[in-house]
């Protein structure tokens, strides 16, 4: 005797795999946002870190036993320590006034890092400023 197979399919059936389909969905959206943030997260890094240097490489060159040309080696020398040395290769000095007061400013010109540290070239800009002496 044969046993009759049912044509209608059970409606659990219908949803077998969805999970597979959902996970790498879910999964592979989740991956970029991660990824993102985690760049994003490095071109702050990076930023700041430039600041940082720029604004100490001022500071230096405004010192009474230093001149303005020393806040570049400064500058480079925290930057090269830091980061890739394509960083710290397009420095700038000159004078400024800031709220009245002279200023030596810093200029780096530095690549913005899309993927890791690889990026276009002098896309970013920072500024770092110290008082002169009077």
């Amino acid at each position: 005797m044969r046993r009759r197979i049912s044509v209608r399919e059970n409606p659990s059936d219908r949803e077998q795999g969805a999970a597979v389909v959902d996970f790498a969905l879910i999964g592979g959206l989740l991956t970029v946002i991660f990824i993102a943030i985690i760049q994003l997260t490095l071109v702050l890094h990076v930023r700041n870190t430039l600041i940082d240097a720029a604004a100490s490489g001022a500071r230096y060159g405004t010192l009474a036993d230093r001149s303005p040309q020393d806040a570049v080696g400064r500058t480079e020398e925290l930057i090269r320590g830091s980061l890739a040395d394509s960083y710290g290769s397009d420095i700038s000095i000159g004078e400024s006034t800031v709220s009245g007061v002279r200023t030596l400013e810093v200029v780096v010109r530095a690549p913005l890092p899309v993927i890791g540290l690889i990026g276009p070239a002098g896309v970013m800009e920072v500024r770092g400023h110290a008082a002169l002496p009077s």
